[in-house]
C-alpha cells in the first residue's frame, strides 16, 4: 500500500519508540491520516501508535484538538502556529509521549501567492519536553507526491526525535568500589 521507503522509515519510527518506550500520536490535516495509516500498516504497531487524528477541517482542529478558532482565523490553518497547536492538542488529547502534526497545501488547487500549493507546515511535541516546528515547500509536485513527502518528513522528524531523547539519556554510573 505504500512505497517501500515510507515502510521502511515507518518501522525504524515503531522501532525506536518501542525500544524507548514511547507512545505516539498523529494530528493530520492534508496527509489525511496517511502517517498513521504507514504506521499501523505494521504488525505490531498497537505497542507504539496510540491514536490518530484526522483533522482536514477548521472545525475539526478545534473540536478535537483544541486549536482556538480565533487563532485559525488570525493567521490561517497552514501556519506554523496552527501546526503547534495541533502537535499541542493531540499531547492533551491522548496518552501519547510524542506527537507530530502536518498541515498544509496538497494540491493541486487552494494555493495563493502568500501560502503556495506544496506549502506544510509540521510540529512535533514531546510530553514535558519542547515543541518544535518545521516547514516545507515541496512545490507543486502533485497532489499524491506532496502528500507522500509530508508523510516521509513526519515520520523523520519523529525518528529523529526518538534518537535524540535517546541519546539524551545519560547512562547509569556504576558505583565506585572503594578499598
Amino acid at each position: 500500500m505504500f512505497p517501500d521507503d515510507i515502510v521502511a522509515l515507518a518501522n525504524e519510527v515503531l522501532e525506536a519508540a518501542k525500544t524507548a518506550g514511547v507512545k505516539i500520536a498523529t494530528a493530520e490535516s492534508c496527509t489525511g491520516g496517511l502517517v498513521a495509516g504507514a504506521l499501523t500498516a505494521i504488525s505490531g504497531s498497537a505497542d507504539v501508535v496510540e491514536r490518530g487524528f484526522v483533522t482536514y477541517s477548521n472545525e475539526a482542529k478545534t473540536e478535537l484538538l483544541g486549536v482556538e478558532a480565533q487563532l485559525i482565523g488570525d493567521v490561517g490553518a497552514v501556519s506554523e502556529p496552527v501546526a503547534r497547536a495541533m502537535a499541542k492538542g493531540a499531547l492533551a488529547n491522548s496518552r501519547a509521549d510524542l506527537t507530530v502534526s502536518i498541515t498544509g497545501i496538497a494540491g493541486p488547487t487552494g494555493g495563493t501567492p502568500l501560502k503556495p500549493v506544496g506549502l506544510v507546515h509540521f510540529a512535533t511535541s514531546l510530553r514535558g519536553g519542547s515543541t518544535r516546528h518545521r516547514m516545507e515547500v515541496f512545490g507543486a509536485l502533485g497532489r499524491e507526491r506532496v502528500r507522500q513527502a509530508a508523510v516521509k518528513l513526519a515520520l523523520s522528524l519523529l525518528l529523529a526525535r526518538l534518537r535524540e531523547m535517546q541519546t539524551s539519556r545519560k547512562p547509569e554510573r556504576p558505583p565506585v568500589e572503594r578499598p
